[in-house]
């Protein structure tokens, strides 16, 4: 069965480019619908959302860990295969990775990526959390599994989360976690041993947050080089962008972007 693409239709259509909107590893679509997708909505998009193989809605969830990156890519291109026409992509973390790696061969009207994993992969960011958190990869098969307690609570919202997110809100989002494909969180650590694809002439977006201890501002550059992107950097904002108190800055950043694309109106 193929992956799970959820739509919301604009509220007032006046955009002619759809979103589709990539979520992260060890989460699924819903961390979109909260802020970004009502908000793009009332913009006029037309948006959707993937949950991969495995995640959310989408069938899978027992064997997740079969699923590699290529099946997510393959997840994608088929999303978009379903469109009208090209999206542009929105992708926050692994789903950066997905959404490039699709871009060697797919087509897309732009794409922004939203705390993207560095081209050097996730090997850096562990060895740094190893060292400022160690608590991390105790806690978060708590998280995984559906059963974590205070501490939990306050490990996450150091590594996730930007310092003024209230607590209540770190609580409210920890559902939205869910176990990863061990295949893929492999794959993520060393994808500086893949040799990189070709990269297409498009509009490109790279946004991060200035407090993000999982890939840190510094990083960006190594995205966003290659891409001949454009760069911002939220203050105040940590790795979960969509859902942290500054998401009105991120949409905000993100809608003057799209607003530069050519051939908004509908």
């Amino acid at each position: 069965m193929p992956a799970i693409v959820h739509h919301f239709p604009a509220q007032a259509p006046t955009r002619a480019t759809p979103l589709l909107f990539v979520h992260g590893a060890y989460t699924h679509a819903l961390g979109w619908q909260q802020h970004f997708i009502p908000h793009f909505q009332l913009l006029g998009f037309d948006c959707h959302a993937l949950d991969f193989s495995g995640h959310g809605a989408s069938p899978g969830r027992d064997h997740l860990d079969d699923f590699g990156l290529d099946d997510y890519v393959a997840d994608l291109a088929a999303a978009v295969a379903d469109l009208p026409r090209p999206p542009v992509l929105i992708a926050h973390s692994m789903g950066c990775t997905v959404a490039q790696r699709y871009l060697e061969t797919g087509q897309a009207a732009g794409l922004a990526l939203l705390a993207p994993v560095p081209p050097t992969g996730t090997g850096g960011s562990a060895g740094r959390l190893a060292l400022e958190e160690p608590d991390f990869f105790a806690e978060l098969p708590k998280v995984t599994a559906g059963t974590p307690d205070e501490h939990t609570l306050d490990v996450m919202a150091r590594v996730y989360f930007g310092p003024g997110t209230p607590r209540s809100t770190v609580a409210d989002c920890l559902p939205m976690i869910q176990p990863e494909s061990a295949q893929a969180v492999a794959e993520l650590a060393t994808l500086a041993l893949r040799r990189a694809g070709h990269k297409p002439r498009l509009p490109v977006l790279v946004l991060g947050g200035r407090e993000d201890k999982v890939f840190p501002p510094s990083m960006l550059f190594f995205t966003t080089l290659p891409w001949n992107a454009r760069q911002v950097v939220i203050d105040g904002a940590g790795h979960m962008l969509m859902l942290e108190p500054t998401w009105p800055q991120t949409t905000q950043a993100l809608a003057e972007w799209l607003d530069s694309l050519p051939g908004q109106g509908t």
